[in-house]
C-alpha cells in the first residue's frame, strides 16, 4: 500500500492551493494558513524528507539553500529588525507534518523562551 502524501507534498504537486511566495527547483515557500505572527511563512524542500533526523550528508547543499531562502524571504518581508526561524523535529519537538519545513516568523515581539 502506498504511503499517503503529506499536505505539503500535495501543495508541491498543486493539488492544494497555497499563497506561494517563493518557488525554485529545490523548494517552495508559502504563507501559513494558521499564522502565529503577522509574517509566518513555511519553507519546504521539494524532496520529501520527513524530518531533520532523516536528512543525510547528501542533503547538506539543500539544507543550506533552504536557510538562504529563509534569509531572502525575511528581507523581502521587511524583517530587518529580527525574525525567528523554527524547525520542529519529531512529535515531541512539535512537528505535526512529517515533511521537513522551516517556519519564518516575524513582525511581532518573539519572546524567549518559546512556549
Amino acid at each position: 500500500m502506498a504511503e499517503e502524501k503529506t499536505i505539503f507534498a500535495r501543495i508541491i504537486d498543486g493539488e492544494i492551493p497555497a499563497d506561494i511566495v517563493h518557488s525554485d527547483d529545490l523548494c517552495i515557500a508559502f504563507r501559513d494558513i494558521k499564522p502565529q505572527a503577522p509574517v509566518h511563512i513555511l519553507v519546504i524542500p521539494r524532496k520529501p524528507i520527513a524530518s531533520l533526523f532523516d536528512a543525510t550528508a547528501e542533503d547538506r547543499m539543500l539544507l543550506g539553500h533552504l536557510m538562504l531562502v529563509v534569509r531572502d524571504l525575511a528581507l523581502q518581508e521587511g524583517l530587518e529588525e529580527g525574525f525567528r526561524t523554527v524547525l520542529n523535529t519529531g512529535a515531541g519537538g512539535g512537528q505535526e507534518v512529517f515533511h521537513l519545513h522551516f517556519h519564518l516568523l516575524g513582525k511581532r515581539k518573539l519572546n524567549w523562551p518559546p512556549g
